[in-house]
């Protein structure tokens, strides 16, 4: 006989036990947010049609959809956002008391605040990033790099002491698709800061986030001309960044395109800051907290679909660990949860693109082609968008493709290592450097170890761990320049002798 709750409630019986933990889909909504049919330029603080005539569609990765009619930039749309920067910069916001230009980025940051909700919704829809992500790390450190700027932009001569630090004119900002509006923030807020006006070029496949940000700018009423937005494919980029009238290009993107800007400016005089591609060391010692370790594996590689510049992508293991380390790695990879981007329950969201996705899956058949010991957890996919299962190999060599080159996607390849010496060894055996994490329980092998990581930043006992206020940059081909902290004031500003 079938009893109901209110009959097992009066006998005291006990409520059968569920065999099977499922969690039931809890979706946010796409109507907090509203996409025009159509978005134009915005150029001295109102959206002009692009007098190239072209137009591109961006779409939603994980359900192939599409979203709006993007404006494809030409030179002479380039050409008029640059004015209008430079006729912002001379006749209005250098001219501006410090103490004045410090309101209005207190004023975006407390807008992106309030905005949240509705700019996480866009990360996620535009970008394929899980709404958990870009609710709770995106939005809250992009706010907080405008508040920190905000702090600095009165306080410059102290930045730089017995200095006399100047704004140097228009910067040109190129910004990648997989965090739009953090890197958004990373650009603009320390170039205005200092008293600079700025013409920035979103990625191609997201520039929804940068075009909504356009409607923060006017809320905030910040002077016409000082933030500018022109969208487009690498054919706009090139042109932003030859523009004579542009006095500083900051890039960040791959290397291949950061090399061709750096040959571009070679000569030219201009400033020029790059972050650029990485393949990154997380080095386990056997004295390091395993379980907390593995969940900073999976967190340095599998977030944001590994689709993060400085991923561990290469996970170093001591051999007397390995085993160990291997099967809690594969028993955790087992819960991962691969689907909506939407959905507050999801861990590992959709490929930003077709062509993203391709490259993903080419350099993962390399990978099994050169001999590797492919994982991948059982995952059902959703059957429309662009999607990746989370990936392991092991039984990797340093020489195959799958550790050399950044495949910017959900896959992790585990080397092992006996000393210390050797770690480093393998570690920077790569063209890039742009971070490292190493995991043990000796703060004196710590501090060892990040001496001799060529790596621009080094995580202790965590991963993927950003602060405003702590500089972010690498060596060799992962770029040159830092953002963040004083020293991402520094490329926007002239001091006395320059």
């Amino acid at each position: 006989m079938i009893k109901d709750k209110r009959e097992v409630a009066r006998r005291g019986e006990a409520a059968a036990i569920p065999t099977a933990w499922e969690y039931a889909p809890a979706p946010e909504s796409r109507e907090i947010v509203h996409f025009e049919d159509r978005y134009g330029l915005c150029i001295g603080g109102q959206f002009l049609e692009p007098l190239s005539n072209e137009r591109y569609t961006t779409i939603d990765p994980a359900r192939e959809e599409p979203l709006a009619e993007i404006a494809q930039a030409g030179k002479a749309d380039v050409d008029r956002a640059v004015k209008a920067a430079r006729e912002a910069y001379a006749e209005r916001w250098s001219q501006l008391r410090p103490s004045e230009r410090a309101k209005y980025l207190f004023r975006i940051a407390r807008i992106l605040q309030e905005r949240s909700r509705e700019f996480a919704v866009v990360e996620s829809l535009n970008g394929g990033k899980p709404i958990r992500e870009s609710r709770d790390v995106d939005l809250p450190l992009a706010a907080a790099h405008f508040f920190y700027y905000a702090g600095w932009a009165d306080k410059l001569e102290y930045a730089f002491p017995n200095r006399t630090p100047r704004p140097i004119g228009v910067a040109g900002q190129i910004i990648p698709w997989n965090f739009p509006l953090l890197m958004l923030a990373w650009k603009i807020a320390p170039a205005l800061a200092a008293g600079n006006t700025v013409v920035l070029k979103p990625a191609e496949t997201t520039p929804l986030s940068a075009l909504l940000f356009c409607d923060v700018v006017r809320q905030a009423e910040l002077p016409p001309g000082v933030v500018n937005i022109v969208t487009g494919d690498g054919r706009t980029g090139a042109e932003l960044v030859s523009h004579p009238d542009v006095d500083k290009i900051a890039f960040t993107g791959s290397t291949e395109v950061g090399k061709a800007i750096q040959r571009t400016l070679a000569g030219s005089g201009k400033r020029l800051t790059l972050e650029l591609g990485g393949k990154a060391a997380n080095i386990i010692f056997d004295d390091a907290p395993l379980d907390q370790a593995v969940e900073g594996i999976i967190n340095g590689i599998y977030f944001n679909q590994g689709h993060v510049c400085c991923a561990g992508s290469r996970l170093f293991v001591e051999e007397s660990i390995y085993e160990t380390v291997i099967s809690k790695l594969k028993r955790r990879m087992k819960t991962l949860r691969v689907g909506d981007p939407l959905d507050k329950n999801t861990d590992v969201g959709a490929i930003n693109s077709k062509q993203q996705l391709d490259k993903i899956g080419s350099l993962v058949q390399s990978g099994i082609d050169e001999g590797a010991e492919i994982y991948q957890p059982p995952c059902k996919l959703p059957e429309r968008g662009y999607w990746f299962v989370p990936t392991v190999f092991t039984n990797v060599a340093q020489s195959y493709r799958i550790a050399q080159e950044e495949i910017f996607g959900p896959v992790l390849s585990v080397l092992t290592f006996r000393t210390p010496d050797e770690a480093i060894e393998k570690a920077n055996n790569t063209p890039y450097g742009l971070s490292a994490g190493v995991w043990t329980e000796k703060g004196s092998r710590i501090l060892a170890m990040a001496q001799k990581l060529r790596a621009g930043v080094v995580w202790a006992n965590t991963y993927n761990r950003f602060d405003p206020a702590s500089p972010f940059g690498g060596y060799k081909e992962s770029g040159f320049g830092r953002e963040g902290g004083r020293h991402g004031l520094e490329p926007y500003v002239a001091l006395d002798g320059e």
